[in-house]
């Protein structure tokens, strides 16, 4: 008997393609702002911050002298560089959570997309700003919680017995043999969570109108009857992930390495000549270098994630029918593959507005 999970991943190419295609620029557009915040971007880039030693070993010794003078440091200079790392460190922290809150409305504007077969910003972003601040909080929780499952037990062995300083070869590796398996099973598990709730509780979420929590007790029991469903489907995604996750990566080097490659160079450049106005203009350059390369990873990354949330949807409705968040565009394309008629174009081309 086949399996919905494997049938599925065809349909899901196909709702795919209606859904972007023909080109549209505003549609892809708008999505890769929405996929910019739902997820990675698939690849890795360089990063302005450089290790800078003042041990003479590390410099020339043929006469070149470090074109800043530090000087000697005091408790006051140390105080002002600990407040500035205390400020640099709380002003990431609000930017993560400032993320994440976005992040988790934006996961109702891409589905709600892809149900509505439209896109608009701003106004489903107004529209789902509640269930969004719900999911970020059931998020925050689970990683709170996953920190504590993971990390007490670590420091509690850590701090055991006089803390740190008596550590030898024994603790050491006793912390080892902790560690990594907690890391692993929880990591696992909350991961398998996180998965679950953002390809299957938030279209619950919208279907049915709840909140986090009983959308997940409302998907729990699907889950259970249909348990080999889920299960091939996390690692049929497990796998297309992987494969997916190496072609963005391989486009999006590419393109940082012609946007920021030469800023870099020119960064070495400007540093070795000691310019700080030309080391200023440089990393102006660099992050909006950065950004590009960030928004086109984005774009890149539109039609992947538009693919595994149909693909979602499609398992999640052929295994609770009152769930399907799309039973218009699923009769469409199975339509069309019993030769029952045309599927019925998507008017792509409209402007819509943001």
């Amino acid at each position: 008997m086949a399996l919905h999970a494997v049938d599925d991943l065809g349909e899901a190419f196909e709702a795919t393609k209606a859904f972007l295609w023909p080109f549209d620029a505003s549609r892809w557009l708008k999505l890769a702002v929405v996929v910019l915040f739902v997820g990675g971007v698939g690849g890795s880039f360089p990063t302005s911050g450089t290790n800078v030693s003042t041990d003479a070993g590390q410099f020339p010794t043929d006469g070149a002298t470090f074109p800043i003078d530090l000087g000697p440091i005091t408790l006051a200079d140390a105080g002002d560089v600990f407040a500035l790392v205390a400020v640099a460190v709380a002003v990431g922290i609000l930017l993560a959570l400032l993320f994440g809150v976005v992040g988790s409305v934006m996961e109702f504007v891409l589905i709600t997309s892809l149900r509505e077969e439209e896109v608009h910003v701003r106004r489903y972003f107004r529209e789902h700003l509640g269930a969004g601040l719900r999911l970020f909080g059931f998020r925050f929780a689970m990683g709170l919680l996953a920190l504590l499952l993971i990390a007490g037990p670590i420091l509690a062995l850590l701090f055991a017995g006089g803390g740190p300083e008596t550590f030898g070869p024994g603790r050491v590796v006793g912390l080892v043999l902790v560690a990594v398996p907690l890391a692993v099973v929880f990591g696992t598990v909350f991961s398998l969570i996180d998965g679950f709730t953002t390809f299957f509780v938030v279209p619950v979420m919208l279907v049915e109108d709840r909140g986090v929590l009983s959308a997940w007790g409302r998907f729990w029991g699907v889950l259970k009857g249909d348990w080999k469903e889920y299960l091939v489907f996390v690692v049929l995604t497990a796998v297309l992930t992987l494969v997916a996750a190496t072609a963005v990566g391989f486009v999006v080097g590419i393109v940082g390495l012609l946007l920021v490659g030469p800023v870099v160079v020119a960064g070495i450049a400007s540093a070795v000549t000691g310019s700080p106005v030309l080391l200023a203009v440089v990393v102006g350059i660099g992050l909006v270098a950065g950004l590009a390369v960030l928004f086109v990873a984005a774009i890149v990354r539109v039609p992947v994630v538009t693919y595994f949330r149909y693909y979602a949807m499609l398992v999640l409705g052929d295994t609770e029918t009152e769930l399907d968040p799309i039973p218009e565009r699923r009769s469409r394309i199975r339509a069309v593959g019993s030769d029952e008629g045309p599927e019925t174009p998507d008017d792509a081309s409209g402007a819509e507005s943001a």
